[in-house]
């Protein structure tokens, strides 16, 4: 007969799992009878020993039927752990990644790149949570596991707490806001069990966590907030008339026209929406028996008149839009120093009525640093007079003839993205000056009354404005350089 050395089974730990040592040399932790046979069988001992024989035996903190783990409720919190963990993990770098590998600014991209770094830790963490529920062979699992959390909880707080400045429900509500309630359990457990007791310095680990977690903040509240406005948008515009000519084959004259425009600011932009648009006046002239300020408060409120003009010698104005087009292609971009002319030319009459012509251009930008457009959807117009169109289709007796661009626009802080409802920047255009540019929730309707406190948001949440430029000459004077 052999004689086996003696086998000692330690008193449980707090988790129910009792280490087995033969010689003070540890063999290995059993959380059952079961267990225990498997480890001896491995040293050469029977299968069916007597587990309460004090030869073979010796037990420390109870006998053989002292077996104090639940396996189904440690492997049930063991897997709600992975499973929280794993899905943050996707989350967090669904949420990270197009900011880390598309955003135009290189703090969006830091922003992003934390997010997909978040979501590296979370998945150590989920593999800790395996080691930290079962036989701890690693001393700082506990510790991952907490850091894993607390990052859930911190990132799906920093989500609700934007979801609640405007409670728009997204598909994403039901990941973040479940997540959020799962990481409070979480955190409520770890704590209970003190998980971070495992590491060499708690203090100093808790002190890296704060530091990144505000480091963190830092970096989002800058991206979000200071750093779209800090770089301010300037353009270059101009809109003049030049030399005409007298057409010896027609009674016109032929005026050409330059326009041109230049991103002299810090920042590239989409151009939404843009017109260009010439026009006749015609007026009445008087010998200015009346003093300035008479004339101008009879002419106010007159058809034609503009509030902001007075001349003391002309009255009763009347605009004629003589030729009108698109200067720039919607949807495209316009970076910075790049600039963009075109020159036209438009025809008068040799004894036109007018006295003086104008010519304005628009534009409608949206910064690039705060949004991304859609241009594939957005450049291609939708004309009002197409019934096959039921959604864009407007009677030609209301809104006569006008060309309708939305597309789908997505803000650069993904964040953004996924705690409001998708956004549609909208563009009317018409030749009879209809200029329109919006940023909305809301589904387009020609008829339907807009939420104009949300558009306004939102215009200045993505950057959007318009500029403008405009110039004036006399026809006399147009028809002297002709030679009429």
């Amino acid at each position: 007969m052999s004689i086996r050395p003696w086998a000692v089974v330690e008193t449980p730990d707090s988790r129910g799992l009792r280490r087995v040592t033969i010689g003070g040399e540890t063999v290995g932790s059993a959380w059952s009878s079961a267990e225990l046979r498997r480890i001896l069988g491995r040293l050469g001992y029977p299968e069916n020993m007597d587990l309460d024989d004090p030869a073979s035996i010796c037990w420390r903190g109870g006998d053989s039927r002292t077996w104090p783990d639940r396996a189904w409720r440690r492997r049930s919190t063991m897997s709600l752990m992975v499973a929280g963990l794993l899905a943050s993990m996707v989350f967090n770098v669904v949420i990270g990644w197009p900011d880390a590998s598309g955003a135009l600014t290189f703090s969006q991209r830091i922003t992003g790149v934390l997010f997909v770094l978040s979501g590296v830790v979370l998945g150590v963490a989920a593999i800790a949570a395996f080691d930290y529920w079962g036989r701890r062979q690693f001393r700082a699992s506990g510790a991952i596991v907490l850091l894993g959390t607390v990052t859930v909880l911190a990132t799906d707080a920093l989500l609700l707490l934007l979801w609640l400045e405007e409670r728009e429900y997204t598909r994403y509500l039901l990941v973040y806001l479940p997540a959020f309630c799962w990481s409070v359990w979480a955190l409520c457990i770890l704590v209970r069990q003190k998980s971070w007791k495992g590491i060499p310095q708690p203090k100093k680990f808790a002190a890296g966590v704060v530091a990144t977690a505000l480091l963190t903040a830092v970096s989002l509240a800058y991206s979000t907030m200071y750093q779209p406005a800090s770089a301010p948008m300037h353009f270059s515009m101009k809109a003049e008339f030049g030399k005409a000519w007298e057409d010896e084959n027609l009674p016109f004259v032929h005026v050409p026209l330059t326009l041109h425009m230049k991103n002299t600011g810090g920042i590239p932009v989409y151009i939404i929406n843009d017109i260009y648009t010439v026009r006749g006046r015609a007026a009445l002239y008087s010998k200015g028996d009346e003093d300035l300020m008479e004339e101008w408060r009879e002419s106010v409120g007159k058809q034609g008149a503009r509030e902001g003009e007075a001349e003391l010698y002309v009255d009763q104005f009347k605009y004629t839009t003589i030729s009108s087009g698109r200067f720039y292609h919607s949807g495209d971009s316009l970076d910075v120093g790049q600039e963009y002319a075109m020159k036209r030319v438009f025809q008068l009459p040799r004894d036109v009525g007018y006295d003086t012509l104008s010519v304005a251009l628009q534009i409608s930008y949206m910064r690039k640093d705060r949004g991304r457009l859609d241009v594939e959807e957005f450049s291609s117009p939708h004309p009002s007079w197409n019934e096959r169109d039921p959604l864009y289709y407007c009677e030609p007796a209301i809104c006569g003839g006008q060309l309708v661009y939305r597309g789908r626009v997505r803000h650069n802080n993904n964040l953004i993205n996924v705690t409001r409802k998708p956004r549609h920047v909208t563009a009317v255009w018409s030749p009879e000056g209809r200029f329109i540019s919006s940023i909305s929730s809301l589904s387009y309707k020609f008829s339907g009354v807009g939420d104009y406190a949300e558009e306004r948001r939102e215009l200045e949440r993505y950057g959007a404005a318009r500029a403008r430029s405009a110039s004036e000459v006399s026809v006399a004077e147009l028809l002297s350089s002709a030679g009429v």
